[in-house]
């Protein structure tokens, strides 16, 4: 696996591969579950949104994975030197190269990008049924902070009339 810098014109990829990675533990896609699809927009369409996100907020942190000239996966980073604090808001690989230590590596890469630049501390957030997720990120040396529930609620004027 070769781990090059991001180039604006993998951002169709990263979105697609992203999109099919976060099926099932995406915020999103638990949203779309107990809501629906919003404004005409799908989860699919919202997580992918984040890359782009990603892509505009400090595009020299995003991390490309290639396997025999394809691209497999990739990392986002972002980072703040005032909080010295790097922060990792994705990271997704292709079905066909899960489970093969690449993640490990494209993590260990960040964590190392990280370290050049003299962060005190590196920020990953998963869903708690990410297990191949929490386990890897411990691994890794990371903790457990602390767990966050996600509420959401419905704004339309229907669903507050009911007093």
């Amino acid at each position: 696996m070769k781990i090059r810098p991001y180039h604006p014109d993998d951002l169709a990829v990263l979105k697609e591969i992203t999109v099919e990675a976060f099926q099932g533990v995406s915020i999103d896609h638990g949203i779309e579950k107990e809501f629906g699809i919003i404004n005409d927009h799908d989860w699919k369409w919202r997580k992918a949104r984040h890359v782009e996100a990603d892509a505009c907020r400090e595009p020299e942190g995003i991390f490309v994975a290639e396997w025999e000239g394809k691209i497999v996966g990739y990392i986002s980073t972002w980072h703040d030197p005032e909080e010295s604090i790097g922060y990792i808001p994705n990271m997704a690989f292709v079905p066909e190269c899960r489970g093969q230590g690449m993640g490990r590596k494209l993590l260990e890469f960040a964590l190392d990008h990280f370290r050049k630049l003299n962060l005190s501390l590196a920020k990953i957030e998963t869903l708690e049924q990410n297990a191949i997720g929490n386990h890897l990120y411990t691994s890794l040396g990371f903790k457990e902070i602390v767990k966050q529930v996600h509420f959401v609620a419905p704004l339309s004027t229907s669903s507050t009339d009911e007093n």
